[in-house]
Parts: C-alpha cells; structure tokens; sequence
C-alpha cells in the first residue's frame, strides 16, 4: 500500500528482512534471520515491490502531481477494500493498486477500470513465493464493458486475504 501511494518510500532498517526488534546502531541487522523461511518471504516480497517501483513510471513521474493518482473507490468500509488508479507520464503507463485489508477472499469483485482490454497481473502479495496463500487471477483479467465505479469497464477479481494486487492496463 505504501509504495502505490504518491510521493517518496522510507522502509525503515530491518524491515525488508522482518527483523524482531529495532534497529540500533550498536548491533548489526538480525540476518540471521534469513535462515527461517518466512523471513525471507518477506525479504522476496520487498525486493519485488522494489523492483515493480523503479520498472513501472506510474510509481513515480508524478509523484507530486494530482494527475498521477485517481481513487477508484475509497468508500468501501463493509468489506474494507480500497482502490485507486496510478498514472505515469505516457498514457500507456496506467497501474490498478487494490488492497483488501480482511482476512476474507472475496471472489468476483468488481471493480471500475479506466480502459477496456486486458490488465496484467504485476504484483500479488498473496503469493505462495511471499508467505502467501496463492489466491489470485492467474496473471491478468480481461476488463468487461460493464459500468462500476462511474466507469465504463470493469474487471472481476478474486482479492485474496490481506492483500494487496497491481495490475497493469496492456495497452497493446
């Protein structure tokens, strides 16, 4: 959620590993920690959103430009599900971040999208490779000329439990 929103990142030392407790100067990272499979799911889960942040522009050109980031749909407090649009420069460059923050899969969501076509699957926290249950939509979804969100297309999703997914519109 953090590396979709406008403006800079700061991940805090320790953290791309799991680390217990706080960094201090005094003593070295735990990386040890590495040695426990779940740490480094978690330390592949942030190389990946790493290397989606600095492979996709719509991450960082307008940062701090209101044009770079749409909401989708704030408002969803009944099921706790957020959405919203990133934009780049060029108009190829279009990410969908939705996270649902239950810990409940909610299969065939809808949600608006600004284009047709088919959207690719970036990025899902909810992968086996991060610590995950592996729910997702199989590496894209095609968007259906069916109105959500007061748009003209939408996707049906499958938002996997305390997860956050990134998609990409494949202008092609």
């Amino acid at each position: 959620y953090m590396y979709a929103q406008p403006g800079k990142k700061l991940l805090f030392m320790g953290a791309e590993l799991a680390q217990w407790h706080e960094w201090s100067h005094d003593i070295s990272l735990d990386w040890h920690l590495l040695n426990y499979q779940r740490h480094t799911e978690i330390q592949r889960w942030v190389k990946a959103i790493n290397n989606l942040y600095r492979s996709e522009p719509a991450l960082y050109q307008l940062d701090y430009n209101t044009a770079g980031f749409e909401w989708i749909d704030a408002n969803n407090a009944s099921q706790n599900v957020i959405s919203f649009i990133r934009k780049g420069n060029s108009v190829d460059d279009v990410l969908l971040v939705i996270c649902n923050f239950t810990p409940m899969t909610y299969f065939n969501y809808r949600t608006g999208v600004p284009r047709g076509g088919l959207w690719k699957g970036l990025l899902n926290s909810d992968a086996a490779e991060y610590g995950g249950s592996g729910q997702g939509n199989l590496g894209g979804v095609q968007a259906a000329p069916v109105p959500a969100h007061r748009r003209d297309h939408s996707l049906e999703l499958t938002l996997p439990p305390l997860g956050a997914l990134v998609f990409k519109s494949d202008s092609d």
